[in-house]
């Protein structure tokens, strides 16, 4: 019953709306979900004026901004719990799905996605950050979607409200999604041990609920174990993964002609599959970077920064770092393989079977370890985007708080045994749900976020027309004689 409840609804949110006819028979089919986000990413990439390419630097000069209060995050810590969730599952499970069910194609659109997304994501995480609170609870801040919400509706109300139907609808959604993702990281992890180590799903998962139990159970263990592993394990991968294209210098050529060619559909419009090439290129790249998802804002929101376009920027590049740097690792891990290797595989048999062509042995097991670690903080990261919505829905209370992290830990331990195609559609029906109510929201409140990047571009200007004219600005007073 329950299972089938979610994928009706996975076939409302990733289905096909529109059915646009292909040469060769096939038809391209865009999803509800597809019509939102692809064309905000484009409608914001337009209003921030092409921010991610025109404020780059200023991406990576936000990660220095300092914290003056122990118990609140720098803007470098809460991009590090946002890419804990992002530079995680999506990156290797999530890659290898789409290049399974769409070819190396699937890559092509996955980049798209990140481009455009990276503006949408800027203004999400500005407004988290506009509409932060205090939290009582950790300390520090909290916020988020279901926050800058409820405030929107109060605004337009003119009264104080204890819940807004919207924003509970966001928060249960988050909730959802991220149960889901529990189920994904257990279900893949086991897979990979599985196939590494011949280890049995089920002791494999017993061990990682068991250690995640003891960091998430404490209060403020996640920030610190995520500020330890996710620097370590994403700079070990980038560069394993160079480490491969250097030895195969010779096949990137051909790998980047494959992509290109496969994502503009020259082989696959004749055989009908140029939709499946896109459509799980954008599915699986949402799912990896989370722009206009509505989560990591809830990290954004923790930030204590001088300037809300700062807690933006380092979001923004959040998604670069993910999509383009890290999905691109795994990407590459698995096209630089012969065919012949990878053919007919799925999931992490292809990904690990790529590696052991290439490292032998050790691939296999650093790419099991490697899961291990991304998924794990993958975990943390997530518990740590509930704490808000949990308190916006129950009040801050540590019962509540601590409820959710134990009915977390139970769909981390059924994850292990049930069936891959079910715990990835309760993901995407969460995460589906999320970006319906979050989108919607940042069309009504974008201004909010574009007025303080406005302010910071005329700060800029002024910085640098002072600095190129030292003498302006000075007044030279005559002495009264």
């Amino acid at each position: 019953m329950v299972v089938s409840i979610i994928e009706k609804v996975y076939s409302f949110l990733w289905g096909d709306w529109i059915k646009i006819p292909l040469p060769g028979g096939g038809s391209l089919g865009i999803s509800l979900l597809i019509i939102l986000l692809i064309p905000t990413g484009i409608y914001f990439t337009i209003r921030t004026k092409f921010l991610q390419i025109r404020l780059f630097p200023d991406m990576v000069r936000a990660l220095v901004a300092k914290k003056e209060h122990k118990d609140s995050l720098s803007t470098f810590q809460t991009l590090i719990v946002s890419t804990a969730t992002r530079v995680g599952m999506g990156n290797l499970v999530g890659v290898v799905a789409a290049v399974s069910a769409g070819g190396a194609g699937a890559v092509f659109w996955m980049w798209i996605t990140a481009l455009i997304g990276s503006a949408t994501a800027f203004i999400e995480a500005t407004l988290a950050q506009l509409h932060k609170e205090k939290d009582p609870l950790y300390g520090g801040y909290r916020g988020g979607p279901a926050y800058y919400i409820h405030h929107f509706f109060e605004e337009k109300s003119g009264k104080k409200k204890k819940h807004v139907l919207v924003a509970v609808l966001f928060a249960i959604s988050g909730l959802i999604c991220w149960c889901g993702i529990s189920q994904v990281i257990s279900n893949s992890v086991a897979s990979s041990f599985e196939n590494a180590f011949h280890i049995p799903p089920l002791y494999t998962t017993i061990v990682l609920v068991a250690v995640a139990a003891v960091i998430v159970l404490r209060k403020n263990a996640t920030v610190k174990v995520l500020d330890m592993i996710v620097p370590i394990m994403a700079v070990c991968y980038f560069f394993i993964t160079l480490f491969i294209i250097i030895v195969n210098f010779r096949s990137i050529p051909g790998v980047f002609g494959r992509i290109f060619e496969e994502a503009f559909g020259i082989r696959q419009v004749v055989s009908g599959g140029f939709g499946a090439v896109l459509m799980n290129g954008v599915k699986r790249g949402l799912f990896s970077n989370e722009a206009g998802s509505g989560s990591a804002p809830c990290a954004a929101a923790a930030a204590e920064c001088d300037n809300p376009v700062r807690a933006g920027l380092t979001q923004a590049l959040g998604v670069f770092i993910d999509t383009i740097i890290i999905c691109s690792c795994t990407a590459m891990i698995m096209l630089i393989a012969p065919e012949k290797i990878i053919a007919g595989k799925a999931g992490m048999d292809l990904l690990q079977s790529a590696m052991q062509y290439h490292l032998g042995r050790f691939g296999v097991i650093f790419i099991a370890l490697t899961l291990f670690l991304f998924s794990f903080s993958t975990f943390l990261g997530i518990l740590f985007y509930a704490r808000s919505n949990v308190a916006y829905l129950f009040g801050d209370k540590w019962i509540w708080q601590t409820l959710y992290k134990i009915v977390a830990l139970i769909m981390l331990f059924i994850g292990g045994i049930a069936t891959y195609t079910f715990v990835w559609d309760l993901g995407d029906v969460g995460i589906g749900l999320m970006t319906i109510f979050n989108i919607g929201m940042l069309y009504l409140m974008g201004g909010q976020a574009l007025k303080p990047l406005s302010e910071y571009g005329k700060e800029k200007k002024t910085e640098r027309d002072s600095n190129q004219n030292p003498a302006a600005g000075i007044i030279f007073f005559e002495e009264e004689k």
